[in-house]
């Protein structure tokens, strides 16, 4: 049974075309999926993410847990609300998942997981945690609305109350506060994001979303889908669990080495298989391609290079890019003349370094 966020009627009121999205019902689009990725790099936009899984972690081994758990390293995490971004792995190395974690203090974290690894996420973190006596508590009752975009953070500041404006509007990159939205609603605000714009992310009440939306709507906001969301991310050079890396990719073949901290005396879940791969030489790399003439890189299409053969993982047309771009896991090594196979035809394809877009403009050689 498809499960519904608390601003289902919602979006279905503004005309949202649904879709089935790991389970859950979630809009793509509200008519122009092109004006939606417009609006986030040029003003604001705001999502629906409520079908994220929020997950507060209690103990007095709350940290020594992380530690094990995490690839990246919890120990960065010092001061209240900072965040950090993290892969969390098998014991052969592979992916489980990629998520962020909170502190809040030391009995207390908190991580926000991929809505369709939800159930295995749960089930993997609770076996894990019973060695540390850590309580794992899913928190259902959160809606998330993510508000992205040079402009957003403005927007966002003036519905806040007057004392909590300024602590707010001083918030780092990655870093998360409590603060009383309109008519005093509870607002957890983290600076992060998934569109390669500033912006917060916003978890609240489920009973106070709606009230939020429409104000966001109010002071100019654009609603935006799932389908905008997806070009703005890979235009940030950011990985997509399910489609860039799984259980039987290495943060090594994601081109996610630099969430892994390999610091002395952590053992932590999949460092051996991840240790030993790197020693041995990482068989497959993930690259950025940009195709210059028409056609669309799409997922699955097969890659040919100078080492063999690989495929494109993310692909599609690049709205700020007027042209299409894609992650592809080819063999390591020089790889040559590139070449994509669309509909039977061998186009060429340039590799470039990710992102394709920062600050919402080009990067340079893209």
């Amino acid at each position: 049974m498809t499960e519904k966020t608390v601003l289902n009627a919602t979006h279905r009121a503004l005309g949202a075309r649904m879709v089935d999205f790991g389970g859950w019902d979630m809009p793509i689009n509200y008519g122009s999926q092109i004006e939606e990725h417009h609006a986030v790099r040029r003003d604001a936009g705001m999502f629906d993410v409520s079908h994220m899984t929020v997950i507060d972690l209690h103990g007095p081994r709350t940290r020594e847990f992380l530690r094990h758990l995490l690839a990246n390293n919890v120990d960065k995490l010092k001061k209240q609300g900072k965040a950090l971004y993290s892969c969390m792995l098998n014991e052969r190395g592979g992916v489980i998942d990629d998520l962020i974690v909170y502190f809040f203090d030391e009995a207390h974290f908190r991580l926000v997981v991929n809505a369709g690894t939800r159930a295995k996420d749960l089930a993997w973190i609770t076996q894990q945690a019973q060695d540390f006596a850590v309580e794992v508590k899913e928190r259902p009752d959160f809606a998330m609305i993510a508000v992205q975009g040079p402009n957003a953070r403005g927007k966002v500041l003036d519905l806040l109350n007057d004392m909590d404006r300024p602590r707010i509007e001083a918030l780092g990159k990655f870093t998360a506060a409590a603060a009383q939205g309109p008519h005093g609603m509870p607002l957890f605000i983290a600076r992060t994001g998934y569109t390669g714009e500033d912006g917060f992310e916003i978890m609240l009440p489920n009973d106070d979303a709606v009230a939020l939306w429409q104000a966001l709507s109010e002071a100019g906001v654009a609603p935006a889908g799932l389908g905008a969301r997806d070009t703005l991310r890979l235009e940030a050079g950011m990985n997509l669990y399910g489609q860039d890396m799984d259980d039987d990719v290495s943060p090594w073949e994601a081109n996610l080495g630099w969430t892994i901290a390999l610091d002395e005396g952590r053992d932590f879940i999949g460092r051996g298989p991840l240790e030993a791969m790197r020693a041995a030489g990482v068989p497959r790399v993930m690259i950025g391609l940009v195709l210059d003439e028409k056609g669309v890189l799409r997922h699955g299409q097969r890659v040919t290079t100078a080492n063999g053969s690989g495929e494109i993982l993310s692909g599609s047309f690049a709205p700020t890019l007027n042209k299409a771009v894609a992650f592809a896991r080819i063999p390591a090594g020089d790889p040559g003349e590139i070449s994509v196979d669309i509909r039977g035809r061998e186009l060429p394809v340039r590799q470039v370094k990710y992102p394709f877009v920062r600050d919402g403009q080009p990067c340079a050689g893209i």
